[in-house]
């Protein structure tokens, strides 16, 4: 079995990555830093190939998933993405183009390729990283937030494809809420919920992309926020997401941030 793995040098898909390598995957890693792939591969071991690419470029998505072609990637972990704090007349437009081609085209280009090479095969699983952002709007963070939008709403209408065609490729939607990764510290922002730890979030998308679930929303309160908010009016939800992104600001404002 083989995985190739996204955002692979930190946070979520690091431990999604080690994770699959105990499990006795063979894993194909990429992210920007070639210096932590190589590490990783050092201290992963056999089987594991790296490919170092910057997903925000176009071209680098397609280098990544030809480089994979021809060596029966059986698993797809989409988690390379980051997020920006601030007004949305504030935040810097360049940045924010970025954040907007690595969560939503280089996902969205990875998950067609390898869908249509899974369902040739009429095998293969995908794991989506999304986040409980996704079921909201998000004032002061608010590209982010529809980024992870197009993430879950693009999941679960596969998912219904996939499902009419009776098929055995399974797609799965990583939902977390606050996760302990460098998010926090890059963004400029704190959280008043204690946040989980990346190995749990791993864990827990890893069960249920192996049980063919849509949804891995881990945490309780998390899950009953997610869908408890479907019944709220959106400029209700939109006005209790600002006082919550304000009350995360720290004194030094808003910035990028790594998202895994």
């Amino acid at each position: 079995m083989k995985a190739l793995v996204t955002g692979a040098t930190s946070g979520i898909g690091q431990s999604i990555a080690r994770k699959l390598a105990k499990r006795g995957w063979e894993l194909i890693l990429t992210g920007r830093n070639e210096d932590m792939l190589r590490e990783m591969q050092k201290t992963i071991g056999k089987g594991t190939e790296i490919i170092a690419a910057d997903l925000s470029k176009r071209e680098e998505v397609f280098r990544v998933y030809e480089f994979c072609k021809g060596k029966d990637v059986d698993m797809l972990v989409n988690n390379a993405g980051y997020g920006l704090f601030g007004k949305f007349d504030e935040t810097d437009m360049n940045d924010e183009l970025a954040m907007i081609d690595l969560n939503v085209t280089a996902l969205h280009i990875l998950t067609k390729l390898f869908l249509r090479d899974f369902k040739r095969r009429d095998y293969g699983t995908i794991l989506n990283v999304a986040s409980v952002a996704g079921f909201m709007p998000g004032p002061l963070m608010a590209a982010y937030y529809a980024s992870k939008n197009y993430v879950l709403k693009l999941s679960i209408a596969i998912y219904e494809e996939l499902r009419r065609d009776k098929s055995n490729v399974t797609i799965t939607v990583l939902c977390p809420g606050p996760v302990a990764t460098n998010f926090n510290n890059r963004a400029g922002v704190s959280f008043s919920v204690k946040p989980i730890t990346a190995d749990y979030a791993a864990e827990y998308a890893l069960h249920k992309a192996f049980t063919g679930k849509l949804f891995a929303i881990p945490g309780l309160t998390v899950k009953l926020g997610a869908f408890a908010q479907r019944f709220v009016p959106y400029k209700l939800v939109s006005a209790i997401v600002y006082n919550v992104q304000q009350a995360k600001k720290t004194s030094d404002g808003q910035g990028k941030a790594l998202k895994k």
